[in-house]
């Protein structure tokens, strides 16, 4: 079993890393020297209990904050996030939980909202078309017609627009927000596949999610936050739930445990 921190083994080539990344809001310390890699084609869980600072951390790769300190580099370089827009330019996606469709539009509208291809001022409908079933088809998804307004669709195939709608500025890193969450079995098992999908494209994937068996079915790495810090990784082959959990919950870091765990064979400390 791995449990090193995160920035005890830095992955090589990381497509995003982020250093002693630090956020305060007013008497509340969020995050303290975090650290974080993704390469490119891998699969990297975030998990942690509500308050740990995961949405706080994927805000600030997003751009939604800025961090008192720390660095964030792409591809070895430094950037510096300024807001969402320009995170999207450097190439980081964000699905939120949420998803931000709107209902009323079909899926082209949605695939291409803000972002239109035009021809002498006029939409290109036919060019839209066409990159939304290419889109689509790259993460084999199960939609029937790409002119289904979202309000006809279901929880996992709305996903997959989300997803799909990441992927039209050609992004090297996609931040997945419980994209999970509410789904029955059959549309979270669509939404799996989504992922690995993504991991083949060779993009890099932060999956933020709740959910143990989630996690454990597509992640290639699980990194742990508590109260803000990193608490510990793991390699997915090398988690069980148990050990996961009690990093989550912070069991691991007990006295009785302390103990236990210097204890040799005959019970002697």
């Amino acid at each position: 079993m791995s449990s090193a921190l995160a920035h005890e083994t830095p992955v090589r080539d990381s497509v995003l890393s982020l250093t002693g990344v630090t956020k305060r809001f007013g008497a509340v310390q969020a995050l303290t020297d975090v650290h974080l890699d993704v390469a490119p084609g891998e699969v990297v869980a975030l998990v942690g209990d509500n308050g740990a600072g995961k949405s706080t951390l994927v805000k600030i790769i997003c751009g939604v904050y800025q961090p008192d300190q720390g660095q964030i580099s792409l591809d070895g370089a430094q950037v510096s996030v300024g807001g969402p827009r320009q995170a999207q330019h450097l190439g980081i996606a964000t699905v939120f939980q949420d998803l931000a469709l709107c209902d009323n539009l079909d899926v082209v509208a949605n695939l291409f909202l803000g972002q239109e291809h035009h021809r002498s001022y006029l939409l290109n409908e036919i060019q839209m078309e066409t990159e939304a079933w290419r889109l689509l088809r790259s993460l084999s998804a199960k939609i029937p017609s790409v002119r289904i307004p979202i309000a006809g669709l279901s929880g996992g195939q709305r996903q997959t627009v989300a997803i799909a709608r990441s992927l039209v500025g050609k992004p090297k890193v996609v931040l997945l927000d419980e994209p999970t969450a509410a789904l029955g079995v059959a549309q979270t098992a669509e939404v799996l596949n989504l992922v690995e999908r993504l991991r083949e494209q060779g993009l890099g994937v932060i999956l933020v999610s709740h959910n143990m068996a989630d996690v454990q079915a597509v992640a290639d790495r699980i990194c742990v936050l508590r109260l803000g810090r990193n608490a510990a990784e793991f390699r997915v082959e090398d988690a069980t739930t148990e050990q996961l959990v009690a990093a989550i919950t912070g069991a691991s870091d007990n006295v009785v445990s302390a103990r236990m765990s210097r204890k040799d064979g005959d019970g002697n400390v």
